[in-house]
């Protein structure tokens, strides 16, 4: 199985579908941002996560690749990340380059839904502050996943695997992604 990334915009569900596909199998599932904190709390760097964004450049560069290195070793495992991350000034890929070129993923899945189930879906969610979005630009933005994702594959050897998370059908997403984790 190796390294499988999962990427999904906010509300999408990649973190549901993912952990109960690996439900009752030996797989690692791990959040890249928070290995990513724990290693710079390791090097004396931080003490919590709102510390991570006054790092320098050269600092935070060092604990990506610092993290796809120690993820790459854990071997099966799941690694819950974003593709692209959507800034004021536009998208900015969440795998650079030698960041995808590290972990070496044998698939990246992307979990999608249709964006008018993402939209409400981020209406419900009273626990989380998320900024908001038109219909428009969550379907831009699964778009552009999409495109990054295959440029991440075209860098590593890995397959691009899109599986769909819609409304009342978690069980159907799960069954999408099973193929991926068997070895």
């Amino acid at each position: 199985m190796g390294v499988i990334v999962v990427t999904g915009i906010p509300g999408v569900g990649k973190t549901t579908v993912m952990k109960k596909a690996a439900e009752g199998m030996n797989i690692r599932f791990v959040t890249f941002g928070t290995v990513m904190i724990d290693i710079a709390r390791e090097m004396g760097l931080v003490k919590d996560r709102d510390e991570m964004r006054k790092l320098s450049l050269e600092q935070q560069r060092e604990l990506q690749i610092k993290t796809a290195e120690r993820v790459a070793d854990m071997k099966d495992v799941i690694v819950d990340t974003h593709c692209t991350i959507k800034t004021p000034q536009g998208y900015m890929p969440g795998l650079p380059e030698w960041v995808i070129r590290k972990l070496k993923p044998t698939t990246i899945v992307i979990v999608e839904a249709d964006p008018e189930e993402i939209y409400n879906r981020r209406i419900k969610d009273t626990s989380r502050n998320r900024d908001p979005d038109t219909i428009e630009k969550i379907d831009e933005h699964q778009q552009i996943n999409r495109s990054i994702a295959m440029a991440y594959a075209a860098l590593t050897g890995a397959t691009v695997k899109i599986v769909s998370n819609h409304d009342n059908a978690l069980e159907k997403a799960v069954e999408e992604v099973a193929p991926v984790l068997i070895r």
